[in-house]
């Protein structure tokens, strides 16, 4: 099998997004109709607060290797993502504080990407790690037609807003227990609120563990940050099986 790239360059009020389609050869280009070839079920791939990165990159790779294809968003544009961690890391906080901008943000990418020639918009799901974590609840609460969602040491505090959409997504969350992040009030609060939504969900929380746990890179317990091999092993492994149960099969 051979894995591909293909852009799915956009523009929102005049600012570009390089987010990316990851896919092997048997996807549908562009000049194709979806209802002649059999398209994959697409994972939305949302980063954190890095910006589209080769770590999302990879994780779409594996997603491939396992029967979807993937799309490693890009949700903060290319004129943030050049100015670095510090414009990345204050477009995340800008976002986190106003949850209305960050709700008409999702929207625009999310109607933007499942539009595209190569995606059967009928058979998306959507992951996300730490910020993205929090976007892909977002996505669900705002009752965004998705098969699922799945939530990797993502921030987990509800918007303020009070409008109740109905949510058909499936919501799986992978917690790392000791997240200084999403403590445990967090949790119980997403429960909670999930379960009051009638909202089919799953929490998965992983003992001694801290942010960022799914990422190699992370290393700094000082500031609740590190990567942990088991959690992240038992986390993809869960996402797997999720993710096939949300296309059934395939």
């Amino acid at each position: 099998m051979t894995v591909h790239h293909t852009s799915l360059r956009h523009d929102i009020d005049g600012s570009y997004f390089d987010s990316v389609l990851v896919h092997d050869d048997t996807h549908v280009d562009n000049h194709h109709d979806l209802h002649d070839a059999q398209t994959r079920p697409t994972v939305l791939v949302f980063h954190g607060m890095e910006g589209r990165s080769d770590a999302q990159m990879q994780f779409a790779t594996r997603l491939v290797e396992q029967g979807y294809q993937a799309i490693a968003v890009d949700l903060f544009g290319e004129d943030v993502s050049r100015g670095g961690i510090e414009a990345t890391g204050a477009a995340m906080a800008g976002f986190v504080e106003d949850r209305v901008a960050l709700a008409a943000r999702l929207a625009t990418v999310f109607e933007t990407l499942t539009a595209a020639a190569q995606v059967d918009p009928q058979r998306v799901a959507a992951i996300g790690f730490c910020f993205g974590g929090l976007c892909v609840l977002d996505l669900a609460r705002h009752g965004q037609p998705l098969a699922g969602v799945a939530s990797f040491h993502g921030l987990l505090k509800p918007p303020p807003e009070a409008e109740k959409r109905d949510v058909t997504a499936k919501v799986i969350v992978f917690h790392g227990w000791d997240d200084p992040f999403a403590p445990p009030e967090d949790v119980v609060a997403l429960g909670r609120e999930f379960s009051g939504r009638g909202i089919d969900w799953q929490l998965h929380a992983y003992g001694n563990t801290l942010h960022a746990f799914m990422a190699p890179f992370a290393d700094d317990p000082s500031r609740g940050v590190l990567f942990s091999e088991s959690a992240s092993a038992r986390a993809w492994t869960s996402a797997t099986h999720f993710l096939a149960e949300c296309f059934g099969g395939r």
